[in-house]
């Protein structure tokens, strides 16, 4: 029986993460709250409904969701707008999804199978073959639904399809023993080497995921790593140097490419519909002080004779 998934995006002509042009598909479910976080949607692994309060046509000239909706009281209004879902409550059974006439309402996350999956991966076939492209699963943390993702990448092998996983690997290795012989290409970040810090910034310690990478690194498949800087929390020249051991002693440099990816503010919106607080909402920084940065960052590892790019898209 096909395996099923919980996907709450799929991004066609992607060339972000790994090489060539790719379909993307981001998975629900994920152990980490990291602040900065974009998908906040992907953290929960269940579909669940989010709210954009300004395309609400009204509670007295619609209703329809409030009528749809089998938990009285949950859904609540503010100035005859829909404006907040009770989450104690919300059973996300999605009825109000349904009934929203003007995609006031949105359904974050939906079930697909392997073949379902398949189907929308065929359709981009040409474009990995000219470019060298191929699937890219993300999240969230895709090793949540590792046995779809086995499933998933062992449909695409026996396609000849290219195949990365893009996961924190904050996972019990079991987990990554079920994906690693469908994979091609790993892609992983570190947001910081003390694990104190990383689970103040994240909400969990970072023993197991670099552990993960150390292993991962005495494999054969080629591993890309990121650090996502963020300022005032790991791009301090005391973690980066820190960073910079971790790669050069404990993963024998065996790393294609360092990405350095600036904090950007993303996602706000998102947070609003789910009714959450963005948390980065107070870091202000001068763009072009903190890219310049940024680069003398990605200087010190190349100085280390670690590749390092700025972004995401490597140089041809």
């Amino acid at each position: 029986m096909s395996q099923q998934g919980i996907i709450f995006n799929i991004q066609r002509f992607t060339i972000h993460d790994g090489p060539g042009m790719r379909t993307e598909l981001f998975l629900k479910g994920c152990p980490l709250r990291c602040r900065w976080c974009s998908n906040p949607e992907s953290w929960t692994a269940h579909i669940q409904p989010g709210i954009y309060k300004s395309k609400c046509i009204s509670r007295k000239n619609c209703g329809s969701c409030e009528e749809a909706c089998p938990a009285e009281g949950t859904l609540k209004f503010t100035r005859g707008k829909l404006t907040f879902i009770d989450r104690s409550t919300c059973t996300n059974c999605l009825a109000c999804y349904q009934a929203c006439p003007s995609d006031a309402i949105k359904q974050w996350g939906q079930s697909m199978s392997v073949e379902d999956c398949m189907k929308e991966i065929r359709k981009d076939r040409g474009y990995y073959d000219r470019s060298g492209g191929g699937v890219t699963v993300s999240g969230g943390e895709p090793l949540i639904q590792s046995d779809f993702v086995a499933e998933l990448f062992q449909a695409c092998k026996e396609e000849g399809i290219h195949t990365c996983c893009e996961s924190t690997f904050c996972a019990d290795w079991k987990e990554v023993e079920k994906v690693l012989p469908y994979t091609d290409l790993i892609i992983s970040d570190i947001k910081h080497m003390d694990s104190r810090i990383h689970k103040e910034y994240t909400g969990a310690g970072n023993e197991r995921i670099l552990e993960n990478l150390k292993r991962l690194a005495g494999g054969d498949r080629e591993l890309i790593l990121r650090i996502p800087v963020i300022p005032n929390v790991n791009d301090d020249m005391a973690n980066i140097e820190a960073t910079a051991d971790f790669i050069i002693n404990e993963l024998g440099g065996r790393v294609r490419t360092l990405q350095l990816l600036s904090f950007m503010r993303l996602g706000e919106e998102k947070y609003a519909s789910l009714g959450m607080p963005y948390q980065m909402e107070d870091v202000k920084i001068n763009r072009k002080v903190f890219q310049k940065h940024v680069g003398e960052l990605a200087e010190y590892f190349n100085s280390r004779g670690i590749h390092c790019l700025v972004g995401t898209k490597e140089k041809q």
